[in-house]
């Protein structure tokens, strides 16, 4: 039986690293409940997955950049937050800009808000939460909540974190213009990856990730967003929000070796190439 039987087992993989950087001295944020959320599972995985190191930093960054774009809009306004496929993101509970004049919305599978509800029976979130069962491969059941949703905010950010690579280019394209259509959406917290990082994942997919793939490969990701009607308002790459944190990402001796002779023979172009292989993007409604 494979380790990851499906997209919702990565959560548990992701709150597992959430939790092994809230263990560090030095940690660049504090997760309390993710280690009760990720269990034996999460742990299970990242031991049966290689790349640990990568993995784990990757997703200590990027959860620094969402929490840094949710502040940023929420104090631009913004009073609901939709995390489409939250799996067991915890940001209700520990984020420092939520209150209760802010209304927080996970979305996922039945059996994912069933779990979550029942680890976390007693906590006491910052925001108003609430949860709704839902699968967002359903078109309508999609549509009908985001209808539903602009109803009661003008100032609404969706997040999706994570979900978007699990995706192919048509369903992604059905979600850009479902978000777009919505009127009061002024934030979306959308994935990014180059064709370098696609490729380098797929590696990986085809061996230990074989059910839970990435897909979602557009040949040029801005102009891909651009055309459903939406702009990036600011790009964070992994690499450079790195340097800023001083947190490098510290490989075994023999990739590191490797990364600094390719990084010796490459040009300056291909070396700013390599800074911006993947990151998180705040993305705005594009002027009508």
């Amino acid at each position: 039986m494979a380790v990851v039987e499906n997209v919702s087992d990565t959560a548990f993989w992701v709150a597992h690293y959430r939790a092994r950087e809230s263990a560090r001295p030095d940690a660049l944020f504090h997760d309390p409940l993710a280690e009760r959320l990720s269990g034996t599972h999460g742990e299970a995985i990242a031991r049966a997955i290689p790349g640990s190191v990568m993995t784990g930093w990757i997703v200590s960054i990027r959860t620094i950049i969402i929490d840094d774009f949710l502040r940023y809009a929420i104090g631009q306004g913004v009073d609901l937050v939709l995390n489409l496929g939250a799996g067991l993101d915890t940001r209700p509970y520990r984020l420092d800009a939520l209150d209760q004049k802010v209304t927080w919305v996970e979305v996922d599978y039945p059996a994912m808000i069933a779990y979550k509800e029942k680890q976390l029976a007693g906590e006491t979130p910052r925001c108003r939460l609430e949860r709704v069962k839902l699968d967002l491969a359903d078109p309508a059941a999609r549509r009908g909540f985001l209808a539903e949703m602009n109803t009661r905010s003008k100032n609404i950010l969706v997040l999706t974190e994570g979900v978007l690579p699990y995706l192919n280019n048509e369903d992604v394209a059905a979600l850009a213009d479902d978000l777009r259509h919505q009127p009061d959406i002024r934030f979306w917290i959308a994935d990014y990856m180059s064709p370098d990082a696609l490729r380098f994942r797929r590696r990986l997919s085809r061996r230990h990730l074989r059910n839970a793939a990435f897909k979602f490969a557009p040949g040029d990701w801005f102009a891909f967003f651009g055309s459903h009607g939406w702009q990036c308002s600011d790009m964070r790459y992994y690499a450079q929000e790195a340097t800023k944190l001083r947190r490098p990402l510290r490989l075994p001796l023999p990739y590191r070796i490797m990364m600094i002779l390719r990084w010796l023979v490459s040009t300056p172009a291909q070396r700013e190439q390599f800074s911006k292989f993947a990151g998180f993007a705040l993305l705005v409604p594009k002027a009508v």
